[in-house]
């Protein structure tokens, strides 16, 4: 299986990059050692601001004009927050992931979607959190983007010592816990955290390089 082909290896604004999530021309990076949602600049790689966070920023996804955040402590529940641009974290409308579990976010355009690393799954859900579906898949997930209708995730079956893989997985038309199509694509050599789409490359975290990298499957 072939690697992914790096295209760029930033310096993160903070300390361990955890989140990220791409909407147009911004990058939004949550850093696990700061619980800070940093916005940056792609083209200029410059910060254009910077707001705490709930609590630890696992995963987020842009969802229209807004972002989705799911944050809490290592060791306890996990919570969805809304988070507004130019307004911050919004108190409304935060709900509690299914099972009290999630790390990472994607959004299809119509679904909110919160993956489970270690119970290898990724769970659609509505927007008070009620599971919508489930969809199963062969490794933990520390990275989720949707793509084309597809789920492109970062995958793992070791977290400590890899391999980490570019796992690509097809649900569509399923309604529940279906047989979903999924595909390991492409191996990534390093322990990757997060995944983001600009609409031509790929976003991740070298989270303990404190870098952010751009790259191609």
């Amino acid at each position: 299986m072939r690697e992914i082909e790096e295209l760029l290896r930033l310096p993160s604004p903070a300390p361990k990059p955890q989140s990220l999530a791409c909407d147009g021309g911004v990058l939004w990076m949550g850093s696990r050692e700061t619980r800070r949602l940093y916005e940056i600049d792609r083209a200029t790689w410059t910060l254009r601001g910077e707001t705490d966070a709930p609590h630890t920023p696992w995963g987020a996804t842009v969802v229209g004009d807004e972002l989705r955040v799911i944050a809490g402590a290592d060791d306890g529940d996990r919570f969805v927050h809304r988070f507004v641009p130019g307004r911050g974290f919004q108190k409304r409308d935060t709900f509690m992931a299914p099972d009290g579990t999630g790390s990472q976010l994607g959004w299809d355009g119509d679904v909110l979607y919160i993956s489970q690393w270690y119970n290898r799954r990724i769970v659609g859900v509505d927007g008070a959190g009620a599971v919508l579906n489930t969809i199963e898949v062969p490794h933990g997930i520390c990275g989720q983007v949707v793509v084309d209708g597809r789920f492109y995730l970062v995958t793992t079956d070791d977290e400590a010592n890899g391999p980490y893989w570019i796992t690509r997985v097809d649900a569509r038309g399923d309604a529940g816990i279906v047989d979903a199509i999924a595909e390991d694509v492409a191996a990534v050599p390093f322990p990757a955290r997060a995944l983001a789409f600009d609409g031509e490359r790929f976003w991740t975290n070298h989270r303990e390089a404190n870098e952010i990298v751009a790259f191609t499957v």
